[in-house]
């Protein structure tokens, strides 16, 4: 048999050799895009509701409109800001950041301008935006008590809307707490049926706020909200801990985010 000089021999073709762990490839060096709508479709509603809420009771006003529009800009910039304290990549959502701070500048201008009050709110909102800044850089951004500053900002939209139609906020203030009531019990209820299934601590906090919030409603709410207030209680206490989809755990709450709303419209 003859044998091939080895300076003549051709190399072994095999698989291509992976990148060592410290060298992503092409693909993994860019990494996937974030995009631009941040994938908490439930943080919508929440920032809707206590707007829409105050809406009923204070009618609407021109300056209510860039409002709604800073707000709604203002939800994912901060979504992707604090994305960036979690993970240090600030420059891989730079885009997102300079063009949601952009548009939401834009729109809060002729707010602060006609209606410098308003200010009075931003105290409030950056000790909030600093909890969920805190939990995100200690990567525990899905705590209760960062969800629960995050519908505390919501809430506090509903007397921004009263400040902004030039009526005093106490006007609000009952739609205000309903709104904000339905939103940390579906914080606690939505634990229940996705990241904290299995926990009775969970159960047993959620079944309790809820009792109480309805307890509260028959007590000082119209007849409406106190019915929807039981209707919540119910579905907290009948669906938690079972296997039921984030989709369908959201159409189920956008749902009640809906009977809420028409309950504080009657």
């Amino acid at each position: 048999m003859t044998t091939v000089p080895a300076h003549r021999r051709r190399p072994v073709v095999g698989p291509a050799r992976r990148p060592a762990s410290g060298a992503p490839g092409p693909a993994s060096a860019r990494g996937r895009s974030p995009g631009w709508v941040p994938p908490q479709h439930g943080a919508w509603a929440m920032l809707l509701l206590p707007v829409l809420a105050a809406l009923t009771v204070t009618g609407p006003h021109p300056l209510h409109l860039p409002l709604l529009g800073a707000a709604l800009a203002g939800y994912p910039l901060s979504y992707f800001g604090l994305q960036a304290v979690k993970t240090g990549r600030f420059r891989r959502v730079r885009p997102q950041l300079v063009g949601y701070g952009l548009a939401t500048v834009a729109l809060a201008a002729p707010v602060l301008v006609a209606r410098p009050a308003t200010l009075a709110y931003a105290p409030l909102y950056a000790v909030l935006a600093a909890v969920n800044a805190g939990y995100a850089r200690w990567r525990r951004d899905r705590a209760f008590v960062n969800d629960l500053a995050f519908v505390t900002q919501c809430g506090l939209l509903g007397l921004v809307v009263a400040t902004v139609a030039g009526v005093p906020w106490t006007r609000v203030a009952g739609v205000t707490v309903v709104a904000l009531g339905y939103l940390v019990g579906t914080v606690l209820h939505v634990k229940t049926m996705i990241r904290e299934r299995d926990s009775v601590r969970y159960r047993w906090a959620s079944w309790t706020f809820h009792a109480v919030a309805a307890v509260a409603a028959v007590l000082w709410a119209s007849v409406p909200v106190a019915v929807v207030f039981a209707v919540l209680l119910a579905r907290a206490v009948m669906l938690a801990g079972r296997r039921v989809t984030p989709k369908r755990v959201g159409l189920v709450e956008t749902a009640c985010a809906l009977l809420v709303l028409a309950a504080v419209t009657l």
